[in-house]
């Protein structure tokens, strides 16, 4: 109940009005579903701060390089002030090597979303978080805890954790037990912090780009129209060059009516074979035929009475 009263002073004290989307993601065994279970305890707790809770596949890959959960991820952050909230198994990440598994893909997941992100290191309730602050903070402790691996991985380990101090210099993490339900006053402060950079700096970006869009999709349009109207050529589609026109203004659909129907003087001057009478042409060759079949005859005849 602690938290809800944070959250609800937060929230009173000028925090974002409109709800805000908490984007769950962890890789599987994390304890994401347990994490949301208790924040929609919270939520039902409370009446000044609204949260809305996704939770996603333990398939971390599912969602987050899939173009379903692109989509849901850009509709959520086009509408609503949205936060990706990365779990991480704190008791898992004692090994230097798991904890820089969990980094990259965390690193990753910021990059491809944009958006205002907060690691969670969950189930304090085991372990303590604070070595891996330690890890965050300090590159010589992190290096010290590597030198007891000797495996490849530890020598690549050690080159990432260079790559990542821009990215650890600007994260926001918070320690919290999804069982016993602590660490989470401090999360909902870092939740409104995160909100209130959404609307500060992402909201612009994001209605700079749809602006954009809107921009080059009428771009299209007045640039299908133009090569409608070179299509046409001579037809008037304005109202205004239809005034002007001696001939009156032909649309779409007369064009279509009128194609291949031709007047009768175009009918008489379409072809030179058009002045021939048929019907004087063939009686003109079977009159000679049959006077040659009736001569044949009468000859045939007369020989046969003459003998």
């Amino acid at each position: 109940m602690a938290a809800s009263a944070a959250a609800a002073e937060l929230q009173a004290s000028g925090g974002p009005r409109h709800p805000v989307c908490l984007l769950v993601l962890g890789m599987a065994g994390s304890g994401k579903t347990t994490f949301v279970q208790v924040m929609k305890f919270i939520e039902k707790a409370q009446n000044m701060s609204k949260y809305v809770l996704i939770d996603t596949p333990g398939q971390i890959e599912v969602f987050t390089w899939s173009a379903s959960g692109t989509i849901i991820t850009e509709a959520l952050a086009s509408s609503f002030p949205t936060v990706v909230i990365y779990v991480m198994d704190t008791s898992r990440s004692t090994n230097p090597v798991t904890f820089m598994s969990n980094m990259l893909y965390a690193c990753s997941i910021l990059y491809k979303t944009k958006l205002p992100f907060i690691v969670v290191m969950n189930k304090t309730d085991i372990i303590d978080h604070s070595f891996a602050v330690e890890w965050m903070q300090d590159f010589e402790a992190f290096q010290d805890a590597l030198n007891q691996e000797t495996t490849y991985v530890s020598n690549l380990t050690r080159s990432m954790s260079l790559v990542l101090d821009e990215f650890y210099s600007s994260l926001r993490v918070v320690g919290v037990s999804a069982v016993l339900g602590t660490g989470l006053d401090e999360l909902f402060v870092q939740v409104t912090s995160a909100a209130e950079e959404y609307e500060r700096e992402y909201r612009p970006e994001y209605e700079r780009l749809k602006k954009s869009l809107a921009n080059a999709e009428s771009q299209q349009q007045r640039e299908q129209l133009e090569r409608l109207r070179k299509d046409m050529g001579s037809v008037a589609l304005d109202a205004g060059t239809a005034k002007d026109s001696l001939s009156p203004v032909l649309h779409p659909s007369d064009l279509i009516l009128t194609r291949g129907t031709l007047d009768e003087e175009d009918e008489e001057a379409d072809s030179d074979t058009d002045d021939i009478d048929h019907r004087v042409t063939e009686e003109s060759h079977e009159e000679p035929a049959f006077q040659n079949f009736m001569q044949e005859s009468m000859a045939q005849y007369w020989k046969r009475n003459n003998k």
